[in-house]
C-alpha cells in the first residue's frame, strides 16, 4: 500500500508552477481567474453583510431563500443555453464583455445600495452581476485546455483552485474589514461591493492581451446549425455529453450531493450566528460567518494539495466515491451536533470533501469532453450547483427553526448524501453504447 508522502505534494506544487511559467497564456489566464474570485469573494461577502447580517434589514428563513433563488436559479435556467455561446463564440471576447458588464452591474449596485434601495433592485442587479460571474467562470474553466497540456490538467486545477479560493478569502475578508470600518448599515456594505468592481477591471485586462480564438473554440469545430439554434439546443447537448461518459456522470453526481447537503448546511449556519442568544466559539454576525467561510476554504486548500496525488492512484470515479463517502461521515457525525466548534470543523472538512469532487468533476470534463461541447457542459455543471444549492435552501427555510437549531434537516442532508453514493454505484454499472 502507498502511503502519503509530503514530498509528493511539494513535488506536485513545483512542477504546475513551472507549467505556469513555461505555458503560453496560462499565466494570463490565472490572471483572469484569480481577479474574478477576488471580486466574486468580495462582492459576495459585501452583498451578505448587506441582506444577511444588516441590521438596518431583518431576513427571516423563508426570505434568505428566496434571495438565493432570485440570486441563482434565472441564471441556472439559462446557464446551459448561454455554453453554447461559449463553443461558438470567441471566448476571449466574451470573458472580455462579461467582466466589463460584470464590473459596471456591480457598481450600479453599490450606488443602490447606498442610496437604501429596497431588496427587489439590489436582488435582480445582483441576479445579473452573479449570472455573469457563472458565465466568466464556465468560459475559463472551457479555455484552460488552450493554454496547458493535458498531461498537466489535474496539478494545474488544483493549483489554480487553491490559489483561487485564497483570493476569494481574501475579497470576503476585504469586506468584512471595509464593513467594520465603516459600519455594518447599507453605507459600509456599498463601499464594499464598489471595491469588488476592481476584480472586473483586472480581469478585462488580462483578458484583453489574448488573441482571437486563442482560448477557443477553433475556427471549423461548430456546426452548420445557426447560432440560435445551437443557444436552444444547449442543455440538451450538455447533458447528453454528460449521459456518454460515466466518469462526468459520476463527478456531476457528487457535485450535485454535496451542494444540497452545503445548502443545508449553509442555512444553518447563517441562523445559528444570526441568533442574539447564540454564544460559542464563533463571533455573532458577518465575522462567524467569515471565520465559517475560511475553514471551508482551508479545507479546499487541502483538497488542492490531496487531489493531483489521489487521482492517480485511485482513479477520478473512486476519487469522487470516497470524498462522498467522508462527507456522509462528516456530516452524521460532527453536523448533527449543531455545535459551534463542531460546526466549525465541520465546514473544513466538508470543504476538504467538495473541493476534492469539485477537481475531480473539472478533470473529468476537460479529459472527457470534447471541445465544441467543454463549455456547454461547464454550464451545466453551474446549473446543478445553482439548482441544488437553491433547492436545499428552499426546503430547509420551511422546516428549520429561527435559530437554526433544527436536527432533521442535517439528517436529511447526510441522507442525500447516502442517495448519492448509491446513485454512483448504480451510474458504476451501466454501459455505454
Amino acid at each position: 500500500m502507498r502511503t502519503w508522502n509530503p514530498s509528493s505534494v511539494r513535488q506536485t506544487w513545483s512542477s504546475a508552477a513551472t507549467t505556469l511559467r513555461h505555458s503560453p497564456g496560462l499565466g494570463r489566464l490565472t490572471a483572469v481567474r484569480f481577479a474574478s474570485q477576488f471580486g466574486d469573494g468580495l462582492f459576495q461577502a459585501a452583498l451578505g453583510g448587506a441582506i444577511l447580517f444588516n441590521p438596518e434589514r431583518e431576513t427571516e428563513p423563508l426570505a434568505i431563500a428566496a434571495g438565493f433563488a432570485v440570486l441563482l436559479l434565472p441564471y441556472s435556467v439559462i446557464g446551459p443555453f448561454a455554453g453554447a455561446l461559449l463553443d461558438r463564440w470567441d471566448r476571449r471576447a466574451v470573458l472580455l464583455w462579461a467582466n466589463l458588464l460584470r464590473g459596471s452591474l456591480i457598481l450600479l449596485i453599490s450606488a443602490l445600495l447606498i442610496a437604501g434601495a429596497g431588496e427587489t433592485p439590489l436582488l435582480l442587479m445582483a441576479l445579473a452581476a452573479i449570472g455573469v460571474s457563472r458565465f466568466v467562470l464556465a468560459g475559463i474553466s472551457a479555455a484552460l485546455p488552450h493554454v496547458v497540456r493535458q498531461s498537466w490538467l489535474v496539478p494545474t486545477n488544483s493549483v489554480l483552485a487553491s490559489a483561487g479560493s485564497v483570493f476569494s478569502a481574501v475579497g470576503a475578508g476585504t469586506a468584512v474589514a471595509v464593513i467594520a470600518g465603516i459600519g455594518e448599515g447599507d453605507l459600509g456594505s456599498g463601499v464594499a461591493v464598489a471595491v469588488g468592481a476592481l476584480g472586473s477591471v483586472i480581469g478585462a485586462w488580462a483578458v484583453h492581451g489574448f488573441g482571437r480564438r486563442a482560448l477557443g473554440p477553433m475556427d471549423g469545430v461548430t456546426t452548420a446549425r445557426g447560432t440560435v439554434t445551437a443557444v436552444l439546443s444547449g442543455l440538451r447537448t450538455g447533458a447528453t455529453a454528460v449521459w456518454q461518459a460515466p466518469g462526468v456522470t459520476t463527478a456531476m453526481i457528487g457535485i450535485g450531493a454535496h451542494r444540497i447537503a452545503f445548502g443545508v448546511n449553509t442555512l444553518v449556519m447563517v441562523l445559528i450566528l444570526r441568533d442574539p442568544a447564540s454564544s460559542g466559539a464563533l463571533p455573532g454576525g458577518l465575522a462567524g460567518f467569515g471565520v465559517a467561510v475560511g475553514a471551508t476554504a482551508a479545507g479546499m486548500l487541502l483538497a488542492a494539495l490531496a487531489t493531483p496525488w489521489l487521482i492517480p492512484r485511485l482513479g477520478r470515479p473512486r476519487t469522487v466515491t470516497v470524498a462522498l463517502a467522508f462527507a456522509t461521515v462528516v456530516q452524521f457525525t460532527l453536523i448533527t451536533t449543531l455545535s459551534q466548534p463542531l460546526l466549525l470543523a465541520g465546514a473544513f472538512l466538508l470543504g476538504f470533501a467538495g473541493q476534492t469532487v469539485k477537481l475531480t468533476g473539472d478533470a473529468a470534463m476537460q479529459i472527457e469532453i470534447d471541445d465544441d461541447r467543454r463549455g456547454q457542459v461547464f454550464a451545466l455543471q453551474d446549473t446543478v450547483f445553482n439548482i441544488a444549492f437553491c433547492a436545499a435552501v428552499a426546503a430547509a427555510a420551511t422546516v428549520v427553526a429561527p435559530d437554526g437549531h433544527s436536527l432533521g434537516p442535517v439528517l436529511a442532508a447526510g441522507g442525500v448524501y447516502t442517495l448519492g453514493l448509491v446513485a454512483i454505484a448504480c451510474n458504476a454499472r451501466r454501459t455505454v453504447d
